[in-house]
């Protein structure tokens, strides 16, 4: 693992695909990592073989921080607030096209973008140190790009209150009352043995059946290329206001 992150794959008995980042800035991810984690999603997904997806990040304590704060501020116009943004979307799209059902691996914090991610798998395992926050509104924006994953999980109203309280963890007994995370384990090592259970468990199940349960429980979100887009447009304008730039250099400063 270097410096600039990485995102690696691992097969484990030739059909669970297991597909890792890691960044060392709290695995955060900037648009390079994005890329190569929705390029990844996306080929394991056309690997026949392949019957679970894995998703999961390195480190023990946050299992995403969001996107890259460095990028954020950097951001100089319309169409590269959009590209910025869209690099959540494409990962979230990734997981919503794949034919394979997609478990995720949260051992520790997840923020913003982070939520996400954890919202875009089709079984979400997670340890009580996996506390949930939607930090967008907190730098002047909001969590547009992900906020049609993660209300899918946790209802409006959950999505509501995350969205308002940007400053405020929720814990993972929260998460998963809410539907966000299926279930919630004690240590990362009960959560690794769990996740590895399930997916052998489901890799011998008919792959017929699983990729028709796919569709079904990703029914009604078929728009989201463009409303996904869509979302990233509007973000990336948010970002380029007076407010939010101000906010965002406060942060900077802190």
């Amino acid at each position: 693992m270097n410096n600039n992150g990485s995102v690696t794959i691992k097969y484990i008995n030739k059909n669970i695909a297991e597909i890792t980042f890691f960044h060392p800035a709290h695995n955060s991810l900037p648009s390079n990592l994005l890329k190569k984690l929705a390029e990844n999603i996306t080929a394991v997904s056309e690997q026949k073989e392949v019957a679970i997806v894995v998703l999961k990040s390195g480190g023990d304590r946050t299992f995403c921080a969001g996107a890259s704060f460095n990028e954020l501020v950097a951001i100089s116009n319309e169409q590269e607030g959009k590209t910025f943004f869209m690099g959540f979307a494409n990962v979230i799209n990734a997981c919503r096209k794949s034919n394979k059902i997609i478990i995720g691996r949260v051992q520790g914090k997840t923020v913003g973008g982070g939520a996400g991610l954890a919202a875009s798998v089709d079984y979400c395992m997670a340890t009580k140190f996996a506390a949930v926050k939607l930090s967008e509104l907190a730098v002047g924006i909001g969590p547009f790009v992900i906020g049609p994953a993660v209300q899918r999980k946790v209802g409006l109203a959950g999505f509501t209150h995350l969205t308002l309280n940007p400053t405020e963890f929720k814990e993972a007994s929260w998460a998963k009352e809410s539907g966000l995370y299926d279930e919630v384990f004690e240590t990362t090592e009960q959560l690794d043995e769990a996740v590895i259970t399930m997916a052998k468990k489901l890799a011998a199940t008919n792959p017929a059946a699983r990729a028709a349960l796919k569709k079904v429980f990703w029914k009604g979100t078929e728009n989201w290329d463009e409303l996904l887009a869509e979302r990233a447009a509007e973000s990336g304008r948010l970002v380029l206001s007076g407010f939010t730039k101000a906010t965002l250099a406060r942060f900077n400063k802190a």
